[in-house]
């Protein structure tokens, strides 16, 4: 018997034990899925939790409810991977043998590695909601928010879901206008990014958004520490931008695991072939999702578009024939621009993000455009999330981004 190891049970590991467990042989194959934690978040749902838009319940079920039967599941930490010895070592000193191993262990927040950040304010005035716990805790902390100085800061590049710290600002916006307090609360979004976004067709839509809704921006700012007892944040040029709230978007970090095995870059993101998904330097290992150091999204649509490359080329190496699927880049993400309203975004590698409609002739979502019907897409991608990707099941798009009802702006 032939051996498939998953480390990690997230969405790209979820996603693929399904897959494979369709297309693979159980009477050649095992498939063993291996993840510390036993309870599966929706993360997208993380960003609606401080305004009160989902509860905590809402984006939370078991793990094991989304594994297939046939694939064995070990709830353990893992200590490391010996590549050259395919094997990997759990912490009570088991070891699990493989042909091919599937790295899809994702990131983490490490607040750690700004000086200050993780002092005295620290779930008091200073708040991540990039975790269950931080969503949670600044939920209670906005809802007590009378007026002041909110700051939406991002300390450094790359981190999951680059679009968050934009829809936070702009449910922001909505929440104390309903309150009727919008203008007593200064909102801005500090960034190290000459812009709201990484590319010049987006960031001139999403920066007129958030001129409109009066959001200031604070641009080319690399955070060096937080000034506790100031309330402030100090960048490396000695700027500094004050606060009565900051929201943080920490430094993201691929999993520990990954150093401790001499595999990973300097933030433990494994460096990954961006075609291939093979890992750099080992035939029979592949990297799938925010673990991989893809020069992309680090967001639950690559991991679903990149996961159909991954199924194909691992099901070509299986057969000791050429890996001929290519992954493109392929990201598209859903922005929540108001608590009514929202814009849409698909790009690649190669192609920013271009108006236009999503993802037919006929739509229905816009593309770069600010619609309620996107408001709602982003809503129902909750429910597509648990019963259709998780799942492994095939959606109504295609992997490789399509320049079908796309136009380049004069």
């Amino acid at each position: 018997m032939k051996h498939i190891l998953i480390l990690g049970a997230g969405t790209a590991g979820t996603l693929m034990a399904n897959k494979l467990r369709k297309k693979v042989s159980r009477r050649e194959w095992d498939i063993t899925i291996v993840d510390e934690n036993r309870e599966h978040y929706y993360q997208p749902g993380f960003l609606f939790i401080p305004f009160g838009i989902y509860k905590k319940e809402d984006v939370i079920k078991s793990k094991s409810k989304f594994i297939p039967g046939g694939v064995e599941t070990i709830f353990s930490r893992v200590e490391k991977i010996l590549p050259k010895e395919n094997r990997v070592i759990l912490e009570d000193n088991r070891e699990l043998k493989y042909d091919f191993l599937i790295i899809a262990t994702g990131t983490r927040i490490a607040p750690e590695e700004t000086p200050g950040l993780l002092g005295e304010l620290w779930f008091k005035d200073i708040f991540d909601f990039y975790t269950i716990e931080g969503a949670v805790a600044l939920a209670e902390r906005i809802k007590a928010f009378d007026g002041g100085k909110i700051i939406v800061n991002i300390t450094e590049l790359p981190f999951k879901c680059p679009v968050a710290p934009l829809e936070f600002i702009f449910l922001a916006d909505s929440y104390f206008k309903k309150r009727g307090i919008r203008d007593s609360v200064e909102l801005t979004l500090v960034t190290p990014l000459p812009g709201a976004f990484t590319k010049p067709i987006a960031t001139k839509m999403l920066s007129g958004l958030m001129e409109k809704k009066g959001i200031k921006i604070v641009p080319d700012f690399n955070i060096a520490e937080v000034d506790n007892e100031g309330k402030r944040i100090i960048d490396y040029e000695g700027k500094s931008v004050e606060f009565d709230l900051l929201v943080t978007i920490p430094t993201n970090k691929g999993a520990d695991m990954i150093e401790r095995s001499g595999m990973g870059d300097d933030l433990n993101f494994v460096p990954t072939d961006k075609h291939t998904l093979q890992a750099i330097g080992y035939d029979n290992i592949f990297v799938l999702g925010d673990a991989a150091n893809l020069p992309t999204s680090k967001a639950g649509s690559v991991a679903h578009f990149a996961g159909d490359i991954l199924e194909a080329n691992l099901l070509s190496a299986i057969k000791g024939e050429p890996m001929t699927a290519k992954f493109d880049g392929h990201a598209n993400c859903y922005i929540v621009t108001s608590d009514k309203k929202g814009t849409l975004i698909d790009f690649n590698y190669d192609t920013e993000p271009l108006p236009g409609r999503y993802p037919y002739i006929i739509g229905p979502f816009g593309l770069l455009k600010d619609t309620r019907l996107n408001y709602y897409g982003k809503l129902f991608f909750k429910w597509m999330y648990w019963n259709l990707l998780l799942r492994g099941h095939d959606l109504p798009v295609t992997s490789h981004m399509s320049m079908c009802c796309k136009k380049r702006p004069q």
